[in-house]
């Protein structure tokens, strides 16, 4: 008769194994990475699977794929554009799922999803992680979940090899370690303090974060939030493992809509090769 603690150590064997086809780690596994974010359905699904594949033609590294959501409240005002532009052409998440099956034919990418509570809560976490698992969805980032309030969450994702990718923003401090001590996946490390959105300047001392980090994992970490010119890429591949951006690219899709592709390849090129010198940790 198996007790509960080894009924729970069993558990976790088993969701650790559903990790063994995570992609996430090959994301880092060449030098520092380059993370792309576009919103699913700006300006229509079949840009997006189209968007996506030439960033990697490009050299990105991962994509966070943006589940439009009616209220994204750590989005600045670029962002929430783009999910009001897509949610008025009808994307939903069974829409975005089906722009990752798309992508799943024809690249094995690393994906992550950036949203909010609300739509995986009601699509119901074990069948949203369930789709994830199925189509290939790597990670996925909730900005709007509180640290003491992701069990619920985790343990579905963990459940479907999903990795529920860890925040440390400048107030973090205290928690740094803890968070990072549980991290999977990649930690996003937010550069400053407010929402999404390009900014000339980062002062924030973020090598004194990543310092902490390092004292209590190995897990990648990557810094967005701000991030648009490759002098600002290169200068954070250089303390981490990588450059996050998001508002730069939703800004070029925004002027070119359905024509932004050859943009989008020369932008993320660009971005990609600024930071490539820097090599690896």
């Amino acid at each position: 008769m198996l007790t509960i603690g080894k009924m729970m150590e069993e558990n976790d064997m088993q969701a650790d194994q559903k990790f063994v086809n995570n992609k996430i780690h090959k994301a880092f596994e060449n030098g520092k990475a380059f993370i792309a974010f576009l919103t699913a359905g700006d300006p229509d699904a079949d840009s997006t699977v189209k968007y996506v594949l030439e960033m990697e033609k490009a050299g990105a590294d991962l994509v966070e794929i943006g589940i439009p959501f009616s209220d994204p409240t750590a989005e600045g005002v670029v962002i929430q554009d783009a999910n009001i532009r897509a949610l008025k052409n009808g994307m939903t998440t069974d829409g975005v799922f089906e722009i990752v099956r798309r992508i799943r034919e024809v690249s094995q990418i690393p994906l992550c999803f950036m949203t909010y509570c609300n739509p995986v809560f009601h699509y119901g976490y074990d069948r949203f992680f369930a789709k994830c698992e199925e189509l290939g969805v790597d990670g996925i980032i909730i900005p709007d979940l509180p640290y003491e309030e992701k069990t619920e969450v985790e343990e579905p994702a963990n459940a479907h090899g999903v990795a529920l990718i860890s925040m440390i923003a400048p107030t973090s401090e205290a928690r740094i370690h803890t968070v990072a001590k549980e991290a999977k996946g990649f930690i996003y490390i937010v550069s400053s303090m407010g929402v999404t959105g390009v900014r000339s300047e980062i002062k924030t001392d973020l090598a004194s974060i990543v310092e902490s980090i390092r004292e209590v994992t190995q897990v990648p970490c990557a810094i967005g939030f701000g991030i648009s010119t490759p002098e600002q890429a290169r200068k954070m591949a250089k303390i981490s493992d990588g450059s996050i951006v998001g508002s730069a690219i939703v800004k070029i899709i925004a002027a070119k809509g359905k024509d932004a592709a050859q943009d989008l390849y020369d932008y993320v090129k660009s971005m990609k090769d600024a930071i490539s010198a820097c090599g690896k940790n």
